[in-house]
């Protein structure tokens, strides 16, 4: 059963992992294009969960994708197009490419080594491997470094990303990872830039 839902989770964050193509599109499109685009994929996703959810047709090619708990609710990528939308609409350029890249990497690390290596659960909280918390927190450091400069705004959005992952489970971390972390980096790299820290 390990195994089957490892595997299930694969095949899921390879379709997660094409957000990179979102983060190589903003890097050479305008602002307004990219957003244009990432609207009219919403538009889409919107208009096939109409036909999932209300009118309870299968979608062949997308059913197994989904969870069970996705059944009669929005899906993981609706909610990840609007914190992608979000982000790139209020913050900086760096901060919301790593914004991307965290939501779908640090909760792919997350996912796989938790449910792979996971032997220390954390209590009172629900399927949170410290496995899974710790590659998370890495890979998400290691994504900062790469689009940030300051060290402290990556320890804090990396931090944050990864806190949000472990905490939340009945509400869409696809959406609230970005939020969040693009949020408190943003605010972090306003009063650092005032010299107050």
């Amino acid at each position: 059963m390990q195994e089957f839902s490892l595997k299930k989770e694969l095949q899921r964050k390879a379709v997660h992992g094409t957000s990179v193509l979102i983060v190589i599109a903003y890097f050479f499109l305008p602002k307004t294009l990219i957003l244009l685009i990432l609207t009219a994929l919403l538009i889409a996703f919107l208009e096939l969960e109409y036909v999932r959810i209300d009118l309870r047709l299968k979608l062949p090619l997308f059913q197994q994708f989904y969870r069970e708990k996705e059944k009669d609710r929005l899906a993981g990528h609706v909610f990840f197009l609007l914190g992608a939308i979000i982000s790139i609409s209020v913050y900086s350029k760096e901060i919301a490419m790593a914004a991307v890249l965290m939501t779908t990497f640090g909760d792919a690390a997350a996912a796989i080594f938790g449910k792979r290596f996971g032997m220390v659960w954390l209590p009172k909280l629900k399927d949170r491997a410290l496995e899974g918390c710790t590659a998370e927190l890495f890979i998400d450091l290691a994504i900062g470094f790469v689009f940030l400069d300051s060290w402290l705004v990556i320890v804090v959005m990396a931090g944050t990303a990864t806190i949000v992952e472990t905490m939340v489970n009945k509400m869409d971390d696809n959406l609230l990872i970005p939020l969040f972390a693009g949020f408190n980096a943003q605010i972090a790299t306003y009063i650092f830039s005032l010299g107050y820290l």
